[in-house]
C-alpha cells in the first residue's frame, strides 16, 4: 500500500475558516549541529499556495531545496530569515536562543500575521495566537516552507565556512556531529564557528556520530 498524501494546507484552510488569513509558519536548521549558527524563517504563504515536493526540507534534495527556495521567496506573501552566532548560543543556551530567533523571524516580518504556526514547541511571547503542531514540517505548508528557507540559507553560510576551515567538512556535514567531524575535531581541535559549550566539541569521543536528519 502507498504512503497516504499528506494535506499540507490544512491547518491555514481551517485557521482561515476561523477569521484569520496572515498565517505565518515558523521553523529553525541547525538546531543540533556542533558548529555553525542556528537559522530560523517565518513564512506567510498565500491563499490556495500550492507548490509540488514541499516537504520537511531534510526529506529533499539540495537542488530540491533550492528550486523550491527561489519560488517561495518569490511568490510568499511575506517572509524573513534570521541567524543566531555559535558565541550567543554558548552565552545564553541554545533553546532559549531558538525561542528568541523564532520570535524575531515573526516580528521582522515585513507583513504583521495574525496568527503562527510553529514545528514542534511554543513560542510564547508573541502578540498573536498560534499553535505549535508535533513535526510541523511535514505536515504544514508555511511551516515546511520555512523549513526551506531557513535550511538553504544555512547550507549556504556553512559552504563559506568550509571555504575557511576546509579540514572539518562543513560542506558536507554542515556542522553536525558526523563520524569524519568528530575524527577531525580530536585532529585540529575546535575552530571559531564550534559551540563551545556542546559536548561532542568539547569532548569529541562523547559526540557521537549523528546525522543531520536526527537533529
Amino acid at each position: 500500500m502507498g504512503a497516504v498524501a499528506v494535506d499540507l494546507g490544512r491547518y491555514e484552510r481551517e485557521l482561515r475558516a476561523q477569521g484569520f488569513s496572515r498565517i505565518a509558519g515558523v521553523d529553525e536548521a541547525g538546531r543540533g549541529a556542533l558548529a555553525g549558527p542556528l537559522v530560523a524563517a517565518a513564512v506567510i504563504l498565500p491563499e490556495g499556495f500550492e507548490l509540488e515536493g514541499l516537504a520537511d526540507s531534510k526529506a529533499l534534495s539540495p537542488a530540491a531545496r533550492e528550486a523550491l527556495f527561489e519560488r517561495i521567496v518569490r511568490e510568499a506573501v511575506a517572509w524573513s530569515v534570521r541567524r543566531c552566532t555559535p558565541a550567543r548560543i554558548d552565552r545564553r543556551g541554545l533553546h532559549r536562543m531558538n525561542l528568541w530567533l523564532l520570535r524575531r523571524c515573526v516580528r521582522t516580518l515585513p507583513v504583521e500575521p495574525d496568527y503562527v504556526l510553529s514545528d514542534g514547541f511554543a513560542i510564547g511571547r508573541l502578540p498573536v495566537p498560534g499553535l505549535s503542531i508535533r513535526k510541523g514540517d511535514a505536515v504544514v505548508a508555511s511551516v515546511a516552507a520555512a523549513s526551506i528557507l531557513a535550511k538553504v540559507v544555512r547550507d549556504r553560510i556553512m559552504d563559506g565556512y568550509h571555504r575557511r576551515f576546509p579540514v572539518y567538512g562543513f560542506d558536507r556535514n554542515r556542522g553536525y556531529g558526523t563520524r569524519d567531524h568528530l575524527e577531525a575535531l580530536r585532529r585540529y581541535g575546535p575552530c571559531p564557528i564550534h559551540r563551545r559549550s556542546f559536548a561532542g566539541v568539547a569532548d569529541p569521543a562523547e559526540g557521537g556520530p549523528l546525522d543531520e536528519g536526527e537533529a
